[in-house]
């Protein structure tokens, strides 16, 4: 509600590990206490335009900065989500898509799911269903209010492109927790009203482009980290009145008197964003930069405020509080309410609605009204409050019901209605200097107390029991309380911090306000007693003056209708014979009347100051002469439709009253007789004009109902296409990151099909791509010189282009593959002599569907001549080895899973061997054409196969019965195959 400011964490009441300075309070120095840092999050909203930002901003993150991020984008809920992928091409940061219950870690990048909502509590975040339908949804503001409430200090928001205002309250939410806040620069954002709403609220510590953010972000965070864990000691404090003095001096307003804790908190963000490490460094840059000061006033100012917060408080109000004052109210009067700290209106308007509910809600209406003064010491907030106008995310906060009974639609915004407008009265006022309203009969100051000291709070709560009428209601901050004023105010609902003014036996008069000063540390007094009533004697005398020596007055209507009279008025008004009748002009004497009149009309016409003198007026058998002055009071906005009409004697000369009186009378007489003629005539003019405008007043009554009928089926096909427009608008949002995407996904393509390519093209292997009817989808270059192909034969039939391969069944063999799946490979020859390993496959989707062939033609010329060549040698060499005179063996190794050589088998044999071992030994193991074959000798196989070193071995053979010598050589550099030659021994 209102300018809701909550303690900053150090505010409440934990244990704090410090030690008390001088001049401090115990709760001031408890809230700058050592904070326990925990790794930031970095919550980042992007709508339209957003892809490209985060691409920037991605690239730009420097590694291990022990940051978390956190994505919150508007995601169409009817697309696949894509942006995991996409965004880990710009990071090297392992990025997920969020789950409910995922634990946020240190240099981890998390994104929204589409269609959710998400909230972050204890470092855990959390994925809801949207409550709200498309177009009302700000999913940016919910996940930025939840990382404030549960990061405070090291929440940390960003805020890029994107159209609407999302992310807004968020960062609002964020400040107030001591967070800091970033927002892209709207010049590199390719859509800008996100980050100019932010800007234009005030809420942007750093404006930059999307690439230069990381950076500024990790610097202000060295900055904070380095000051987080100081306590403020002398230096500090010296600072620290310094910088008060600097913002007295510029603003003219002392914060002499607020908590050092929140000013403090705000001057050290102040300092990271600058990137200052020392206190008397910020004191220096305050004085050479008037800019700062103006920027550091508003962050001191800083406040969070919305429609209906805290709806529970608003819902009692609406129940229980405001029927029964109402109840006691005599018909026609207007409830008066003053909410010192309105910031920008919000709950000042809230209240105006919930007033105006009321009203419409009770059985037998009354004629009353409502007056609400709302003041804050921000002139800017001021300024937005009187406007009316809100961004479009109020939605969040206001029922529709509420929008379209209290709000009309201007674009983006919402405009409060004129009949809630005109009940507030927003002024700039300084709580603690200027003077306070009185006879109110609510007093709504929540969360205000909580910034200022203690003796200050002593003296406001006082001044808001004597602003009160009787039984009047004063409203405060969850945190805040009556101290040790508990006599003055009684309990309405303690929980909600509401209480009734109570009668005091000892009247409070607080002390008269003052645009003095008062200096920064003031000496220590003896306190004196709070129930002690303290005796103004200012303002006493300046009672008995206004009553013995104030001039005769009248406040008055521009209609001439009196409220108020000061002083003795006998002598210039008297009270009209018949109905009571308290009209200036009715009761105003015989030869002042038609003057006053005239000279009224002149004033308020004008706006300028009306004097007449030397009017003479009958008083009996005497005459008077009076001057009158008329002051317009419209620069008084409470008071622009009213004027001040003063009396005073006028000067007559002495004279002979004998003498003088009868003449002056007869002439007057006559005067007022001609006077009274011309009045009448113009009576009936009026007479007159006023029964033709009754008439009109007819006319336009009937037409008015039907303008009535016509603006109700306005209003609803309004209605309707206001929920359409919100709709598309979401919609439009949504299409734009579909087509941001499907944009970055066509390029990806464009670069893997020239990858592909390319990669075709440098492997020199021709390749055709049929569809599943065997049409011709591409082909590479290489197979123009198989196929006589031009770039018009893509789509036709491939049997139709004519080849130079002899594999006239190749258009079966293809068919047979798109039936069985079973990939053909063949070795074909062309008519040109040439050879191709020709080898059909079926061409799979990434979801593992057949959507064609893909044929690839290996030129293997070479290798078939190679291979010829081989088999030509082979058969010299086998001619060479079966014309050899010494047994001869070639046996293939066989290694075990190790690869060991274990064992040994025959391939071939000359005839030597044949004739020397009686048999072919074919196929036959080392052991089985040689048993009993010693270690001795197998050893000296197996180096010879690992090492490739020959050996000689010499041993009886079983088979043989005789002793043979064995040679074994390796013919290869591989250890597949080795050669022994036998040879009997002498």
């Amino acid at each position: 509600m209102g300018k809701e400011k909550k303690v900053d964490q150090a505010d409440s009441g934990s244990e704090k590990n410090t030690k008390s300075v001088e001049n401090m309070t115990s709760q001031d120095q408890q809230s700058i206490d050592h904070y326990t840092p925990e790794f930031p999050i970095v919550g980042i909203g992007a709508s339209a335009g957003g892809l490209e930002a985060l691409e920037s901003f991605l690239r730009n993150v420097p590694e291990e900065s022990g940051m978390a991020f956190v994505i919150v984008q508007h995601l169409d809920p009817s697309q696949k989500g894509s942006m995991v992928s996409l965004l880990q091409r710009y990071t090297s940061m392992p990025v997920f898509q969020v789950e409910d219950g995922i634990k946020i870690k240190p240099d981890h990048v998390y994104i929204i799911a589409p269609g959710k909502e998400i909230s972050i509590l204890q470092g855990v975040l959390h994925q809801f269903e949207p409550t709200q339908r498309r177009g009302l949804r700000l999913p940016i503001d919910s996940f930025f209010q939840s990382l404030a409430e549960d990061r405070h200090i090291n929440a940390i928001g960003v805020v890029l492109s994107g159209m609407g205002s999302d992310g807004m309250l968020g960062l609002r939410a964020i400040k107030e927790e001591y967070g800091m806040t970033f927002v892209q620069n709207p010049d590199s954002a390719k859509f800008n009203s996100m980050p100019l709403s932010s800007i234009d609220a005030g809420l942007a510590d750093v404006v930059a482009p999307a690439r230069e953010l990381p950076l500024k972000i990790t610097n202000c965070l060295k900055r904070t980290l380095m000051g987080s864990d100081k306590i403020m000691t002398r230096t500090h404090q010296d600072s620290m009145g310094k910088i008060v003095l600097v913002l007295r001096s510029q603003t003219g307003h002392d914060f002499s008197q607020y908590k050092k804790s929140s000013i403090y908190r705000r001057v050290e963000r102040r300092m990271g964003v600058h990137q200052i490490d020392k206190m008397s460094q910020y004191v220096r840059f305050l004085r050479e930069n008037p800019q700062e000061v103006d920027l550091l006033f508003k962050e001191i100012l800083i406040g969070v405020t919305n429609f209906f917060r805290d709806p529970e408080i608003w819902e009692h109000l609406k129940r229980i509080i405001l029927p029964a004052m109402m109840k006691d109210f005599p018909d026609g009067e207007t409830m008066r309410v003053w909410m010192p700290g309105c910031s920008t209106g919000e709950e000042a308007y809230s209240l105006s609605m919930v007033f105006n509910e009321v009203l419409e809600g009770q059985i037998a209406p009354k004629k009353l009204s409502i007056q609400i003064f709302a003041t804050d010491l921000d002139n800017d907030a001021i300024d937005k409050a009187r406007m009316g106008v809100y961004p479009q995310n109020i939605s969040s906060d206001v029922s529709k019901e509420r929008l379209l009974r209290f709000f009309t639609q201007e674009g983006e915004f919402w405009r409060i209605e004129s009949d809630i407008r005109d009940t507030v009265i927003f002024a700039p006022q300084n709580i603690i200097m200027d003077p306070p309203f009185t006879k109110l009969d609510i007093i709504v100051c929540r969360n205000l107390l909580i910034y200022l000291d203690q003796e200050l709070q002593k003296k406001l709560i006082p001044m808001f029991h004597y602003s009160l009428n009787p039984n009047g209601v004063l409203l405060l901050g969850s945190s805040e309380s009556l101290g040790i004023f508990t006599d003055l105010f009684t309990p309405l609902e303690a929980k909600m911090r509401l209480y009734k003014r109570l009668d005091s036996d000892e009247r409070h008069i607080p002390t008269l306000f003052s645009r003095r000063l008062p200096p920064l540390y003031s000496p220590v007094i003896k306190e004196q007693d709070p129930k002690t009533p303290i005796i103004n004697v200012q303002s006493l005398m300046e009672q008995l003056i206004l009553k013995n020596y104030a001039p005769a007055a009248v406040l008055a209507t521009s209609d001439g209708d009196i409220l108020n009279i000061t002083g003795h008025t006998g002598k210039f008004l008297e009270p009209p014979a018949g109905k009571a009748n308290w009209n200036l002009f009715a009761m105003a004497r015989e030869g002042l009347r038609f003057r006053l009149s005239s000279a009224f009309i002149q004033a308020f016409r004008d706006q300028t100051v009306t004097t007449i003198k030397g009017v003479h007026i009958e008083d009996g058998n005497s005459f008077n002469v009076v001057d009158v002055v008329i002051h317009p009071l419209a620069k008084f906005s409470q008071m622009k439709n009213m004027l001040m009409v003063l009396f005073s004697a006028g000067y007559s000369p002495e004279k002979d009253s004998s003498v003088i009186v009868p003449t002056v009378k007869a002439n007057i007489l006559g005067v007022t007789k001609g006077m009274q003629h011309e009045l009448q005539q113009a009576r009936d003019e009026v007479q007159f004009l006023k029964h033709e405008m009754q008439t009109s007043q007819e006319d336009l009554k009937n037409s008015n109902e039907e303008m009535q009928s016509t603006n109700e089926e306005l209003q609803s096909m309004n209605e309707e296409l206001m929920t359409s427009k919100e709709e598309m608008q979401s919609m439009n949002e949504e299409l734009q990151t579909v087509n941001q995407e499907l944009k970055v996904k066509i390029d990806n393509l464009y670069e893997s099909n020239n990858d592909m390519k390319n990669l075709l093209d440098s492997t020199n292997i021709a390749t055709l791509f049929l569809d599943e009817d065997l049409n011709i989808r591409r082909f590479t270059a290489q197979a123009t010189t198989i196929f006589k192909l031009l770039p018009g034969d893509v789509s036709r039939p491939f049997t139709d282009i004519v080849s130079n391969l002899d594999y006239p069944e190749m258009s079966a063999d293809a068919e047979e593959v798109m039936k069985s799946l079973i990939y053909s490979e063949k070795d074909i020859s062309s008519l040109n002599g040439m050879w191709y390993k020709i080898r059909i496959m079926p061409y799979r989707t990434d979801d593992n569907k057949i959507s064609g062939l893909v044929i690839t033609f290996s030129n293997i010329s070479q290798a078939k001549h190679l291979e010829t060549m081989l088999r030509l040698k082979e058969r010299e060499a086998l001619d060479l080895f079966t014309e050899m005179p010494n047994p001869f063996a070639l046996l293939d190794s066989v290694f075990d899973e190790k690869g060991n050589f274990v064992e040994a088998q025959v391939v071939l044999v000359n005839e030597a061997y044949e004739h020397l071992m009686a048999a072919s030994d074919v196929k036959k193991t080392l052991h089985e054409i040689w048993p009993g074959i010693e270690q001795a000798a197998f050893e000296a196989c197996k180096e010879t196969v690992m090492t490739g070193k020959p050996n000689s071995f010499e041993q009886h053979h079983g088979r043989l019965g005789k002793k043979i010598r064995g040679f074994a050589y390796r013919p290869g550099v591989t250890p597949k195959r080795f050669c022994l030659l036998f040879e009997v021994s002498s």
